[in-house]
């Protein structure tokens, strides 16, 4: 069945969340939601960081590990009222006086039995007796059948009660909101910056057979690799194995070329006068090199980011290397500058803008 909604990236999505919970908390709107997405497209990780915004306890249920009563809760006979009565699972929210958010997890792969107990919980946020408190947001995620996961058609029945979002891989959306505040390897994030179209290759790996496919969740894996695994001969091994052979075997020349160019600490820590000659010499080494700066400032160092990335427009000048005429020096320049920028507003760091001299000419030289 098809998902006949507007896809839209994970930043979207999670913006879409974002205003559904402040309605929800101002009594204007009550709403369940759900995600749809390929595996590994970064929906756990909108819920997970939506809970930490909100300050939200979030009761995280994977729907393909539980039966009906595990949400309906345990039976008890009460001698006095002569009557059963039931014990509610400590996986629901209970707490009045604490926000909460329930996520329903790999609702599409859920058995069907368990599927009416689940409409109770989307529709009337309850189960038996127990009444979700007001202040639980509730979102359900889930994998398609053409997605290549395990997975049953929503009947309408369901689908009815939920608010569909369709999440898509977009990878200037996952770099700008999630590679570069997770401060994911440099490497990564400038490979994706040159070579969108493999941030998600679930569908080209479906339709040639493939088992191992390129996914938002499968690269911030790989970045842990590269920081984690010293020896480099097991380390392309990992990541063969995890963004399938040929993605591979292209990322590993590209990392390499990095890891040979790229000097971001000698970079920081030389004489102005000498950085010229540290700068990469091409357009990935030099993504990469903005993408390092980004994560690795500080206060103590943003001045010296700040000049760093002001003179990466100015290198075909500095280096008197034809070789820089032809690669976009202006455009990178003014990326890195407002990607340094939004990490310094984020820590309070603004202060060096002000005062930076580099900062002032490379303003002084866009001024019309």
């Amino acid at each position: 069945m098809t998902i006949n909604t507007t896809p839209i990236s994970a930043g979207r999505a999670l913006d879409a969340l974002r205003a559904g919970h402040a309605a929800q908390r101002a009594g204007t709107l009550t709403a369940s939601w759900m995600l749809h997405g390929r595996p590994g497209i970064g929906k756990t990780e909108i819920v997970s960081q939506l809970a930490a915004e909100t300050g939200s306890r979030l009761f995280d249920l994977r729907l393909t590990t539980i039966e009906p009563q595990d949400l309906r809760g345990l039976p008890f006979y009460d001698h006095d009222a002569r009557r059963t009565v039931w014990y509610p699972p400590q996986d629901l929210p209970d707490d009045p006086d604490r926000p909460a958010i329930l996520f329903l997890d790999e609702l599409t792969a859920a058995a069907p039995a368990l599927q009416p107990t689940v409409y109770g919980l989307l529709q009337e946020r309850r189960v038996g007796l127990h009444v979700l408190p007001a202040n639980t947001f509730i979102v359900a995620a889930g994998n398609t059948v053409d997605d290549g996961a395990i997975a049953y058609e929503m009947g309408t029945a369901l689908s009815d009660r939920l608010i569909h979002l369709s999440v898509v891989a977009e990878a200037s959306d996952w770099i700008t909101r999630y590679a570069v505040p997770q401060g994911l390897h440099p490497a990564v994030t400038a490979f994706i910056r040159t070579r969108p179209d493999l941030l998600d290759t679930t569908a080209d790996a479906l339709q040639r057979g493939r088992m191992i496919a390129c996914t938002p969740r499968s690269w911030a894996r790989v970045s842990a690799i590269l920081r984690a695994v010293p020896d480099r001969t097991l380390r392309d091994i990992m990541i063969a194995g995890t963004l399938g052979d040929a993605a591979a075997a292209e990322f590993i020349l590209l990392e390499q070329e990095i890891a040979a160019t790229v000097q971001v600490s000698d970079m920081v820590a030389a004489r102005p006068s000498d950085r010229t000659a540290l700068y990469p010499a091409n357009l990935h080494g030099l993504t990469a090199l903005v993408y390092a700066l980004v994560t690795l400032a500080e206060r103590e160092t943003l001045p010296d980011c700040i000049a760093i990335v002001a003179d990466i427009r100015r290198l075909g000048t500095l280096r008197d290397d034809p070789a820089f005429a032809r690669l976009p020096l202006a455009e990178l320049t003014t990326y890195g500058m407002e990607l340094l920028i939004e990490r310094a507003l984020a820590q309070g760091w603004e202060e060096a803008f002000r005062t930076s001299q580099p900062y002032a000419a490379y303003m002084a030289d866009r001024a019309p």
